[in-house]
């Protein structure tokens, strides 16, 4: 027969447990209140360093704004387009408030990255093309040729000028985390960048055009964005202060010779290309274009027509027809507001056989033999 226990505890022993168990909890409940008070600790220095970090990118804005201000003052000035007055800045001219200005933030805060592409060019000189290509290009996977961003959206989107990025996106620090490749633009002649962005191993791709047909392109599309109280800008104002090189980011020449003269230095980073040989042979060029920035096209995609889909999407024909470059607007910034019908003219070479004077034009041809002979052969 088997015996069974029944083990009784005591009040005693009942008192110690209680102590235990009110010890126990005590010193999980200590754990839980530390832990919870490092945790607030560790998320009010995150706090605090953002705000310093947040607070040192302000004061140095605001130190970048009070240099601005001190030197623009000192400059001489010239009669502008878009503009009532260019200013001269290290032999540039310059909008004040908005080339110059964006300018100096990118001296004084933008960092390049290697894998950073820039498209540069002298204004009118196939801009807006060669953004939608190299936008193309370079997303070619990522994106559906039928629903692809360029359909809904301007190419100046997709592919914004640098300065008007940062004057957009303050803080300054938020440029640095988008995706790489980073895709910019930028009208800064060679001579002006920062150094920062010449020695990053970014790469370069630079557009030309004859300067005949970017004087008269830049002279219409100046007038239109040139504010109603300003007079409008005569064709054979514009031709003078043109051959005088006060032009926006100007004189032209200048700006072809400097991005020329480092692609023969650094053929490596700098892609220099013709807007007339762009015109006539779009398929050669932009293979050239996709070896250059280190994505060739690959057998597959030449047999899939890959590459003529892409020039046929980024065509003259096809953008200006597209709902956002007939009615929308970009704005670059509160004062430079410009409709993006305006972005897209003729897209043709020779136009200026309908607007100069047959003097204008032996002027022209002869400034341009003089400074780019080298450029020409």
């Amino acid at each position: 027969m088997g015996c069974s226990y029944h083990i009784r505890k005591t009040n005693i022993d009942l008192e110690e447990e209680d102590e235990d168990s009110v010890e126990t909890l005590t010193s999980y409940q200590c754990l839980v209140n530390k832990t919870n008070e490092d945790n607030l600790h560790s998320q009010q220095n995150l706090v605090n360093k953002t705000c310093d970090e947040g607070n040192k990118e302000e004061a140095d804005y605001q130190k970048t704004i009070k240099r601005f201000e001190e030197l623009v003052a000192s400059l001489p000035k010239g009669k502008g387009w878009m503009t009532e007055h260019l200013v001269y800045y290290k032999g540039c001219w310059l909008t004040a408030y908005g080339a110059l200005k964006g300018l100096m933030f990118i001296q004084d805060h933008f960092k390049a990255q290697p894998t950073d592409i820039f498209l540069a060019t002298f204004p009118k000189c196939g801009t807006t093309w060669l953004k939608a290509l190299i936008f193309a290009t370079m997303n070619r996977s990522r994106y559906d040729f039928p629903s692809h961003p360029l359909l809904s959206a301007s190419p100046h989107d997709c592919v914004p000028f640098l300065d008007a990025y940062i004057f957009q996106n303050n803080p300054v620090s938020s440029i640095h985390s988008l995706p790489s490749p980073r895709l910019f633009a930028t009208h800064i002649p060679y001579d002006l960048l920062p150094n920062s962005m010449i020695s990053s191993g970014s790469r370069f791709v630079y557009i030309c055009r004859n300067p005949k047909d970017v004087l008269v392109s830049k002279w219409v599309f100046m007038n239109k964005a040139r504010p109603k109280e300003l007079p409008p800008l005569s064709l054979e104002d514009a031709f003078e202060l043109f051959c005088k090189g006060v032009s926006h980011y100007g004189p032209f020449w200048d700006h072809v010779l400097g991005y020329w003269k480092a692609s023969l230095e650094s053929p490596e980073k700098i892609l220099f290309l013709k807007y007339e040989e762009m015109m006539r042979e779009p398929f050669v060029l932009l293979k050239r274009l996709t070896e250059f920035l280190g994505q060739p096209f690959s057998l597959e995609e030449e047999s899939d027509g890959v590459v003529h889909e892409i020039i046929r999407l980024c065509s003259f024909e096809n953008l200006s027809s597209l709902e956002v470059n007939k009615t929308k607007v970009k704005r670059f910034s509160n004062q430079l507001v410009i409709d993006n019908c305006d972005f897209f003219r003729k897209g043709r070479v020779g136009d200026w056989e309908n607007h100069l004077t047959k003097e204008m034009i032996e002027r022209l041809d002869q400034i341009t033999e003089e400074k780019l002979e080298m450029v020409l052969d």
